[in-house]
């Protein structure tokens, strides 16, 4: 997979072996800064720290960790840390270079490239519009054991509007149908209510309605409610 290379460089190159100090800042080690001097630093995403001067050079590793993680905020998430990172480099001109671990047609990598996230949330906006996910819409995450998350839907006084989708077990993958002595209910699933934004107080006070009167029947079972997760299974 060829690595894209930012237009804030003046050239294609490699980043010269590094001739001096090792720094792998982390969790366990916070380095804020590191001199102007020559040295190679290693850092996770976030931690990244400010050198005098500026970076000459960056490589933005294992771009597919971050982007494929099961969150609608992925690609969001990713291109936060990445324009962090780079902000860090010298400018194009000065013979700084960012360099990319991802596939360079994503429109997420493109937006790094053109060093334009606005476009980027616009068209993130657009497709969540498309396919009815959060901002467009309003969306209750219902987490538990399978009969106690049927039991507090079915105690909710949902807007007619409203639009249940589920369940999915833990794994992601879609709960069996039935529920009938043939098969024993699943240990944790999840179940989605989906409504338009107008109804979003509607949603929520039903749910909490819900789970009061769980808790003063002391059902068993314990059952989160989540309002727009970004992890939607």
């Amino acid at each position: 997979m060829r690595a894209p290379v930012l237009p804030r460089s003046a050239r294609t190159r490699s980043p010269p072996p590094a001739r001096g100090d090792h720094r792998t800042p982390g969790s366990a080690s916070v380095v804020t800064s590191v001199p102007a001097a020559p040295a190679l630093v290693v850092a996770t995403p976030g931690a990244e720290p400010r050198a005098d001067g500026g970076y000459a050079a960056a490589v933005l590793l294992d771009g597919w960790v971050l982007l494929g993680r099961p969150s609608l905020r992925a690609a969001e998430e990713a291109l936060r840390r990445w324009l962090n990172a780079a902000a860090l480099v010298q400018p194009g001109p000065a013979g700084g270079e960012v360099i990319v671990v991802a596939e360079a047609s994503l429109p997420v990598v493109q937006a790094l490239i053109r060093w334009d996230p606005a476009a980027h949330a616009e068209r993130e906006l657009a497709e969540r519009y498309t396919l009815r996910f959060p901002p467009a819409v309003r969306m209750a995450a219902v987490s538990g054991p399978e009969r106690a998350v049927a039991a507090l839907l079915a105690a909710a006084d949902l807007p007619p509007d409203a639009e249940v989708l589920g369940p999915v077990t833990q794994d992601g993958a879609a709960a069996p149908a039935g529920n009938g002595a043939g098969r024993a209910p699943a240990d944790t699933v999840r179940m989605l209510v989906r409504m338009p934004r107008s109804g979003a107080s509607a949603l929520a006070g039903a749910l909490q309605a819900a789970q009061a009167v769980r808790s003063a029947r002391k059902d068993a079972g314990p059952v989160r409610v989540q309002l727009d997760p970004a992890e939607l299974i």
